[in-house]
């Protein structure tokens, strides 16, 4: 008999333990080599686990449970045959039993069905109705102890008002109890940190996107057909980002200690939300990529990430992040800088607004941006210059971002 030991693999460097957060498979099962049979989740991304060989899987590790790297989950037995049939009889003896349950059943309902359905039920009488009025309490929240499930003056003596804030009788009091991922409670205690380690001030500001919404109009066909990925709002913003980053090389920086480290170059970690949360895939070298060339690569890891194939080197590192709450519909937030960076751009939904432009008032596509930091190596004039950067590059694109050749910047 030929077994294969299955082993953690490593999802990344430093991480040392993952949890099984859902099994694919069950035990005794006949699986397929490279067939995914588990999900596992790190403290920075939930990843597929798929079988090394075919065979018979035998399951050494609870869903839930924290395992080491390299630390033996499962069994597969390489000479067991693929069995034929299995299913079909395994669905065989469901069926008896459903039948004699249906035969069993309409004995209890026929015998309680005269007491519940008389008239008498949940009436009060007179001496009852009198003092569950002076109580406030309706008839329907008293259970009849009388005959025929009729309201007596006992029952209504000792009804009791139900307190402020508590459901009334018979209302759905479930509560459902569920562990939180290895990603979700590290996500927790980042956010936590950040909250109490750093300190974190926004600034705000809003752009007109009456330009990139000509550009997109006029342009996004042909930008389709040539590219085959759609032209959208990011690119201009991962562009007007990495612009305002040269101008402010500040808020490209980290702290470290009593040290501060800035960067030479811009590695743009985009928020993007997934079954199992939100992710953070990082564009490196976003100060050298084109509109077409952002847009591709955010293409390529918004899809890993919901398909669940990101992976944590996909997702290490950045230097800034932008997260977009208006695919959400928010229209204000303050965001939370994703350490340990020192910034981060928040992006909300786009309402038509009356604006005063030169002295008139026209309706034009408006966005607040807000812009969180770390003032302790951020100054005041280095976020609100930053934000005016972002916002004259939105507002402007063909002069700022395009260098006045809008079909040449978009590689028509």
């Amino acid at each position: 008999m030929s077994i294969l030991e299955m082993k953690v693999p490593s999802p990344g460097e430093s991480i040392t333990e993952v949890e099984i957060a859902t099994w694919l498979v069950q035990d005794g099962d006949y699986v397929e080599k490279d067939q995914p049979i588990a999900e596992v989740d790190s403290d920075k991304a939930t990843l597929e686990l798929p079988a090394e060989q075919s065979g018979i899987i035998t399951l050494k590790a609870e869903e839930g449970e924290v395992v080491q790297v390299g630390q033996v989950v499962c069994l597969i037995d390489m000479d067991a045959a693929k069995p034929a049939g299995s299913a079909a009889a395994a669905e065989a003896p469901k069926e008896e039993p459903k039948a004699e349950v249906k035969k069993e059943e309409p004995a209890p309902v026929k015998a309680e069905a005269p007491k519940v359905e008389t008239y008498a039920a949940q009436t009060p009488s007179p001496a009852a109705k009198k003092i569950l009025d002076e109580k406030g309490i309706a008839p329907s929240q008293v259970t009849g102890t009388g005959r025929d499930g009729r309201i007596t003056k006992d029952d209504a003596v000792t009804a009791s008002v139900p307190a402020m804030g508590n459901a009334p009788a018979g209302g759905n009091r479930a509560q459902t109890t569920t562990k939180l991922s290895v990603l979700r409670r590290k996500i927790a205690a980042r956010l936590v940190s950040v909250k109490n380690e750093t300190a974190m001030l926004t600034t705000f500001n809003e752009v007109d996107m009456s330009e990139i919404f000509r550009i997109r109009k006029q342009y996004k066909e042909e930008f389709a057909a040539k590219h085959g990925i759609g032209l959208g709002f990011m690119s201009f913003f991962t562009k007007a980002v990495t612009r305002a980053l040269k101008l402010y090389p500040d808020v490209n920086a980290s702290i470290d200690g009593d040290f501060k480290i800035n960067y030479d170059f811009a590695d743009i970690s985009i928020a993007v939300s997934g079954p199992k949360g939100l992710m953070v895939p990082v564009l490196r070298n976003a100060e050298n990529m084109t509109l077409r060339g952002v847009e591709a690569n955010i293409k390529d890891l918004a899809t890993k990430v919901r398909d669940g194939k990101i992976t944590v080197d996909e997702m290490t590192g950045g230097t800034f992040t932008i997260t977009n709450g208006g695919t959400f519909g928010s229209m204000m937030s303050t965001p939370i800088i994703n350490p340990p960076q020192s910034a981060i751009l928040g992006m909300h939904n786009i309402i038509q607004r009356p604006v005063a432009v030169d002295g008139q008032v026209v309706i034009r596509p408006m966005m607040y941006v807000a812009m969180s930091y770390d003032h302790r190596i951020i100054d005041g004039k280095e976020s609100v210059g930053f934000l005016v950067a972002v916002k004259e590059a939105i507002d402007n694109p063909v002069e700022f971002l395009m260098d006045g050749d809008e079909r040449k910047a978009l590689e028509l």
